[in-house]
């Protein structure tokens, strides 16, 4: 959904290989490829998105142009969108420790006590804890010291225009989302060449996508824009009613410990929906999964998660229908326990502190 998880880099040599092997469209891809500052302007498809957008949304076809033609080419962003080289084993054990750590913790008390009047009312209004959104916010950006240093339109404009092979192809997305970015610049009164983010094209400090930020974005301290930079309120906000959006449910857990059945074939069985809720808290005991109490009383579906820690044995939870709705956040299993964990070792280190400083 609003971000993208960083990915492993491919090889250069691959460049020249698009456009079908001819030798004349790999020679000019390579020489693109190989010039960062290379513009769109004079890409025929990129001149007709242009004129596209401007007639569809009534923009000015000579200021969409030229903005257009100021997007560049950037190789980077071409190989940080790859998947993970071949063999590259995930291990939650490991992403784990990236982000549940000391540094971040305390990071996100602070963040935690200096806007607590917004998570309190996000919380009251959209049912989402103030830890979860913590947790998301920690993940995403580190409470905005991440936020990327990408240009936006040419991060959006290289995965519209040259998406790379060796993955599914996902340029008609980025095209959409740069659509929608000159439609964001628009209401927000940001000129579409100003904004920064990811190599995705995410933005801010939840790193919503263009289009979500359009869609989800609430202006939570009523000063008539929803701003994702600079407002805080409306950060804490905007990540809640997102959630609320996708279907979060207050006071449901987002998961349960789980034993996954020791028949290869019942765990499959549970497998194979992935991360959708599937199966009732019976239909677990029926295939052999053992569940704890609270699990066992769980009204609704439930699905079995499995997290691989490399070559040590994978790591299982039964999630719920929340955690599916953090999923699409970011549509990573790893990630929606990461930023829940995240979110609970806060919780724990603030109670912890309040606790401690109550004490006579």
């Amino acid at each position: 959904m609003v971000t993208c998880a960083a990915l492993a880099l491919t090889p250069a040599a691959e460049a020249g290989q698009r456009r079908g092997g001819h030798k004349a469209g790999g020679a000019r891809a390579a020489a693109r490829e190989a010039s960062p500052a290379l513009t769109y302007a004079d890409r025929p498809e990129a001149r007709e998105f242009a004129l596209q957008l401007a007639s569809k949304h009534g923009f000015e076809v000579p200021w969409v142009l030229e903005r257009i033609g100021q997007a560049r080419l950037v190789p980077t962003v071409r190989r940080l969108i790859m998947p993970p080289a071949t063999g590259t084993a995930k291990n939650w054990v490991a992403y784990r420790e990236r982000f549940i750590e000391p540094q971040r913790i305390t990071a996100g008390l602070a963040f935690w006590a200096e806007h607590e009047r917004w998570l309190v009312r996000a919380e009251a209004i959209y049912g989402v804890p103030a830890q979860l959104v913590v947790g998301i916010i920690g993940v995403e950006t580190y409470y905005g010291r991440h936020v990327g240093a990408f240009r936006v339109i040419d991060a959006l404009a290289t995965l519209a225009f040259d998406f790379p092979p060796g993955r599914s192809d996902r340029s008609a997305f980025f095209r959409d989302e740069l659509e929608a970015l000159f439609l964001l610049g628009r209401t927000q009164g940001i000129d579409p060449l100003d904004l920064r983010g990811s190599y995705a094209g995410a933005v801010g400090l939840p790193q919503f996508m263009p289009s979500s930020w359009n869609r989800y974005a609430v202006d939570f301290d009523g000063d008539g824009r929803a701003d994702l930079q600079r407002s805080t309120a409306d950060v804490v906000g905007s990540v809640a009613a997102y959630l609320a959006a996708f279907g979060w449910i207050p006071g449901l857990p987002t998961h349960y410990a789980v034993t996954p059945p020791a028949d290869e074939a019942e765990r499959a069985v549970l497998l194979a929906p992935d991360i959708r809720p599937s199966f009732t808290a019976t239909e677990f005991k029926a295939r052999g999964a053992t569940l704890d109490a609270a699990a066992q009383a769980h009204v609704g579906p439930l699905a079995l998660v499995e997290l691989f820690n490399g070559d040590g044995a994978p790591s299982y939870v039964a999630g719920t229908s929340n955690f599916y709705a953090v999923t699409r956040y970011n549509w990573s299993s790893y990630y929606a326990l990461a930023v829940i964990e995240l979110g609970e070792a806060i919780a724990e280190a603030r109670s912890g502190r309040l606790t401690a400083s109550q004490r006579p």
